[in-house]
């Protein structure tokens, strides 16, 4: 991990939406985290908010793009901040960054991503965004 935050993104841009410390039982052979792993999490975070903003049932159906930056080592405390994007009819397009930091507060930027959501009903069947979630 970097000894010192990102000079690019030096604040992490949204709302922290889920926090989780990554362990060894989600790493590769090599001693770091899985990518997969952190798609999941970041999938988790950006349903918190598509939740929200859609008052109920969320489905993700797709993430837009993708970038990882450096490598998640064990250990360390996993952030992930989303930010609501565009709500259209029915879907919610969510940025999510990741950042890490370690035992000494030091900050990095792993991955980032655009995830789209839709509102969905109790039968699985698309539905309106209400249009106050934009708040």
């Amino acid at each position: 991990m970097a000894d010192h935050i990102d000079d690019i993104d030096p604040l992490p841009a949204g709302t922290l939406a889920l926090q989780t410390i990554a362990m060894p039982a989600d790493a590769n052979w090599n001693g770091d985290i899985f990518g997969g792993w952190l798609v999941s999490q970041m999938d988790l975070a950006g349903a918190v908010t598509a939740r929200r903003a859609a008052r109920g049932r969320i489905a993700t159906v797709a993430i837009d793009s993708m970038a990882f930056l450096r490598p998640v080592p064990v250990g360390a405390v996993i952030s992930c901040y989303t930010q609501l994007l565009d709500i259209g009819r029915t879907s919610m397009k969510i940025q999510v960054e990741v950042w890490i930091s370690d035992h000494n507060s030091n900050q990095a930027k792993v991955t980032e991503g655009i995830f789209t959501f839709v509102a969905i009903d109790g039968t699985g069947h698309t539905r309106p965004v209400p249009k106050a979630s934009a708040n």
